[in-house]
């Protein structure tokens, strides 16, 4: 199955909740709908990780798959840039690593030259909220709704520079 296919449910989920929201006028219950879904957004940002350094292990050597296999099993919500560059994308080598962030580079600029926004930022908002929300059931104010999507479309494409990375 193609990793995107994990963000089937996840996107039913948000055009539910993109009719749901503007209707929610308490303060706490918006927020505990955004944590909930900050939380299920980076589980499926984090099995998609798995399956893509994965597969891409396994192209390389069947014994290196099951190797990241059993190493990523202990991922643990570790998907912040910081983490995909110099804990997941480093165990394929520099040169991997190189090319991750020059695509992720790319990615960055056209996002910010097409439509202003920062993939990095809006990802990296995603991973704090997330973690915020599951370690201290809080959210920092500038936690929305529609900055949570905009993290979710960064993931996607954080995502995709991954994928489009691990080539050999």
């Amino acid at each position: 199955m193609p990793y995107t296919d994990r963000f089937l449910p996840l996107d039913g989920l948000i055009a539910h909740l993109d009719t749901l929201m503007p209707t929610i006028t308490d303060p706490f219950l918006r927020s505990q709908y955004i944590g909930f879904l900050s939380v299920s957004v980076v589980s499926v940002l984090e099995l998609c990780i798995k399956e893509i350094c994965i597969a891409f292990a396994e192209k390389k050597h069947k014994s290196f798959g099951a190797y990241c296999a059993n190493n990523l099993e202990r991922m643990n919500g570790r998907i912040s840039l910081k983490d995909l560059k110099e804990m997941h994308v480093k165990k394929f080598g520099e040169k991997y690593q190189k090319r991750f962030e020059a695509t992720l580079n790319a990615s960055e600029n056209s996002s910010l030259s097409s439509v202003g926004v920062s993939v990095k930022s809006s990802y990296g908002n995603l991973v704090v909220w997330r973690n915020s929300f599951a370690h201290e059931a809080i959210l920092p104010a500038n936690a929305s709704y529609a900055e949570m999507r905009k993290g979710y479309d960064a993931g996607k494409r954080v995502l995709e520079c991954l994928k489009n990375s691990l080539v050999r």
